[in-house]
């Protein structure tokens, strides 16, 4: 066994990894960048290095330092987690010549399965089905429209190089596809160095299925089951879960044999995942990923084995702990992935200091984070804040589970998907197991509603803080002092101005907490009382009828309010205060998260079109195209490409036509 690992990541698989190897007694060495100087994983290590500036490309992913610095510190292996260097079949190769073992695949299984178009001719003579299409050395226009017409429309275009959606397009006839191949082509080039392209018969609703294997030096192969990975955006997974729901048995059992056929076929070594779409009764193999998967929690929920501790003795040249016969799963499992974003503006990174976080305080849900409160998220990296993992006895049990640990979450700091993740846990077609790799892209709105309208609840309840928390703080408890709206002779009402979803509204409340309140809400009243459950739990009598919710104060003026699969954030504005001014509509453009400015598209003076994009902005690996709003002509320009900006700082000025 190792006796000291180098974790080649950060963020909340390197605090992960570390977790496990304390657990084995193995010390532990962290890098980090300039940005990450106080981070969660430097914080938990034995030992920290340096390797560079914030920037990924001069710190995680400069495989050259990050050796330097586990020879320097004695580290006998290193563990490169998931992103970054865990794929990079160079950065293994100058691992192993530096004497040093790396807890994973070798390069050459890297490189193989690194390419969609080997991993494809490796798959078929193993007995793995493969996706009807081409996948060849014949790349000319001729031969690729030639081949596409066999395969037929819809197909997809694909990347032979890569993955994460670039130099992917959906072809729907012979007539737009010559276009979409060089539009599919720069991209491969611009992402990869490479061009080459494979044609794959389109599937239209498949499902994304995942089996976990695992392989060792002396022969065995194993699987642990599978994933359900299917509630994506943009190819990106949101909510996991292991076992698949409504899978026929035959093809879960077929699909798992060919899992570990597939991984025998290219002498696989340590944790792998190979990734099928299923269609109906069939599947088909979509790609192996050599390395740890983000997801990997819900397999170790339903099997009870630590899948960290699987690769680090693999790596060691240990068998595996166990045979196939001895693996057994238990129960269901979910992982919802917490993330700083924005999804009332497409989704967008968010940035900044974490002030609080708050996890449910519940033993059965896990919670895997590389933050805590006070810490930053960067603007440089993934904004990933958590992993909420959670199990129980069926799915039924286990969504359940899930939704009620999404609403005692909250965080004070960047806007995060908490209130998206609640509503997709409460959908129907989720909560049914109907979901599809392409739904929540192609039909968002209806799975997760539009509804920006609160509930007469989540007002009453916040009334009833606020009115509360004014009558707290009386400095004595004289009759004179409670700030209860009392007057002679009758009783004052109460003003409370509040603003929900960017909906300004007024309420008129009488009464005090001892007695409950009167609430007048445009041409309605309604009587309510706001109960302390716990620190964060409360109870609202409102109408006659009881229901239970969860509530964060921020501080003074901000809440959120949390229903079963809603999450709503009310803002408390003074009497008189107006709404913030200055947006697209009135020309300004601002920047819409903190990030760089990779160019500026237009000078003061231009004419513009709407929808023309006039910047281009980049940020925790997402590049964002700023358009205009209207037609018009550029006034001012106030950034120049290569600023880093905070979020709403003014880029530029349109006046209209």
């Amino acid at each position: 066994m190792f006796k000291t690992v180098l974790i080649a990541n950060r963020g909340e698989i390197a605090c992960r990894i570390i977790t496990t190897c304390q657990r084995l007694g193995i010390a532990t060495v962290a890098v980090y960048s300039d940005a990450d100087a106080q981070a969660r994983h430097v914080r938990l290590a034995d030992r920290a290095v340096r390797i560079g500036p914030a920037a990924a490309r001069e710190s995680y992913l400069a495989g050259d330092k990050v050796i330097e610095a586990a020879l320097a510190t004695g580290a006998e292996a290193i563990h490169p987690g998931y992103g970054f260097l865990a794929e990079n079949p160079a950065f293994a190769r100058a691992v192993a010549e530096a004497g040093l073992s790396l807890i994973g695949p070798t390069a050459e299984t890297m490189e193989l399965m690194g390419s969609k178009a080997a991993a494809k001719a490796k798959m078929e003579p193993a007995g793995v089905p493969l996706i009807p299409g081409y996948h060849g050395s014949e790349q000319d226009d001729d031969s690729l429209l030639t081949r596409a017409r066999e395969v037929g429309f819809p197909l997809m275009l694909k990347a032979a190089a890569g993955g994460g959606g670039k130099g992917m397009r959906v072809v729907h006839d012979q007539d737009t596809f010559l276009e979409a191949l060089h539009a599919a082509r720069r991209e491969a080039a611009g992402a990869f160095g490479d061009e080459r392209m494979i044609l794959e018969r389109y599937l239209e609703r498949p499902r994304h299925i995942e089996a976990q294997v695992f392989a060792d030096v002396h022969g065995n192969t194993v699987h642990l089951f599978e994933r359900d990975c299917s509630s994506q955006r943009r190819h990106q997974k949101i909510i996991e879960e292991a076992p698949a729901a409504n899978l026929d048995e035959d093809v879960r059992q077929n699909l798992l044999a060919a899992a570990v056929r597939a991984a025998e076929a290219v002498n696989y070594r340590g944790a792998g995942t190979v990734e099928f779409l299923v269609d109906g009764s069939e599947f088909f193999f979509l790609e192996m990923n050599t390395r740890l998967q983000v997801e990997h929690p819900v397999t170790e929920l339903i099997t009870g084995l630590d899948l960290v501790e699987w690769q680090i003795r693999v790596a060691a040249g240990q068998p595996l702990p166990l045979t196939q016969d001895r693996i057994q799963a238990r129960g269901h499992a979910m992982e919802a992935r917490l993330y700083a974003e924005d999804p009332e503006r497409g989704f967008v990174p968010s940035s900044g200091p974490i002030h609080q976080l708050i996890f449910p305080a519940d033993a059965d849900v896990r919670i895997d984070s590389g933050v805590e409160a006070g810490d930053e998220v960067s603007m440089y990296y993934d904004p990933m804040i958590a992993k909420l993992i959670v199990h129980d006895s069926d799915r039924s049990r286990c969504r359940a589970r899930l939704s009620r640990a999404l609403s005692a979450c909250y965080v004070d700091g960047p806007t995060t998907n908490l209130g998206f993740l609640q509503r997709l846990a409460e959908a129907p077609v989720f909560v049914e197991a109907r979901v599809d790799t392409g739904l929540l892209d192609r039909d968002l709105d209806s799975v997760i509603g539009t509804d920006a309208t609160a509930p007469d609840s989540v007002v009453a309840a916040a009334a009833c803080f606020w009115l509360a928390e004014q009558e707290s703080r009386a400095t004595d408890h004289g009759p004179w002092a409670l700030a209860d709206g009392w007057r002679l002779g009758r009783e004052e009402a109460r003003t409370l101005e509040m603003e929900i979803q960017g909906q300004r509204l007024t309420v008129q409340a009488t009464g005090s907490q001892a007695t409950g309140y009167c609430l007048a809400l445009e041409s309605r009243t309604i009587s309510s009382r706001l109960t302390a459950l716990d620190s964060h739990r409360y109870s609202l009598a409102m109408d006659g009828e009881h229901r239970h919710l969860s509530l964060f104060a921020s501080h003074a003026l901000h809440l959120d309010i949390c229903l079963p699969g809603q999450r709503w954030r009310v803002v408390r504005h003074t009497r008189f205060e107006a709404l913030a001014t200055g947006s697209a509509g009135d020309g300004r453009i601002i920047s819409p998260m903190p990030g760089k400015v990779l160019e500026i598209r237009v000078a003061a003076g231009d004419s513009v079109v709407e929808g023309q994009t006039v910047a281009v902005m980049e940020a925790m690996k997402m590049e964002l195209a700023i358009k205009a709003p209207f037609k018009g002509q550029v006034r001012q320009v106030s950034a120049t490409a290569g600023d880093t900006l905070d979020a709403d700082v003014p880029l530029l000025e349109i006046s209209a036509d």
